[in-house]
């Protein structure tokens, strides 16, 4: 199925894809996901994520500092609170096909281990 989107071209084309490289990475940590995942209907505070999230504050800081660096989250102060919020929901789209994706791969993989004998025990040697 070709994809609406034309093919990338020209000297701009790597510049992109560095940055899409870069975007990517939020999607390579299952703590950042979780957050993504979380922020989907409201922004929240640093404490509310890590309570909601089951995380120490100071693993959930730094995820949510390395994704407002890659332009994925944005902040707002409130006395001495933080919150974050998604700074593009556009990038659900993505969050959520990479998702779909997935459950459709564990769905076939069940499917075919259904199918399968189970493997026999093996024996050890000398014992």
């Amino acid at each position: 199925m070709p994809s609406e989107s034309p093919k990338v071209r020209g000297k701009d084309a790597r510049v992109l894809f560095e940055r899409h490289a870069e975007m990517c990475k939020v999607f390579s940590n299952p703590i950042r996901l979780m957050i993504l995942n979380v922020l989907r209907e409201d922004e929240m505070s640093v404490a509310a994520l890590a309570d909601e999230l089951g995380e120490a504050m100071g693993t959930v800081s730094a995820h949510l500092l390395m994704m407002k660096r890659q332009r994925v989250l944005a902040s707002r102060k409130q006395g001495n609170q933080v919150f974050y919020s998604l700074a593009n929901p556009k990038l659900l789209h993505a969050f959520d096909l990479i998702r779909e994706i997935l459950r459709e791969q564990m769905r076939r993989e069940g499917r075919l281990a259904e199918g399968m004998t189970p493997a026999k025990p093996v024996r050890k040697r000398g014992g």
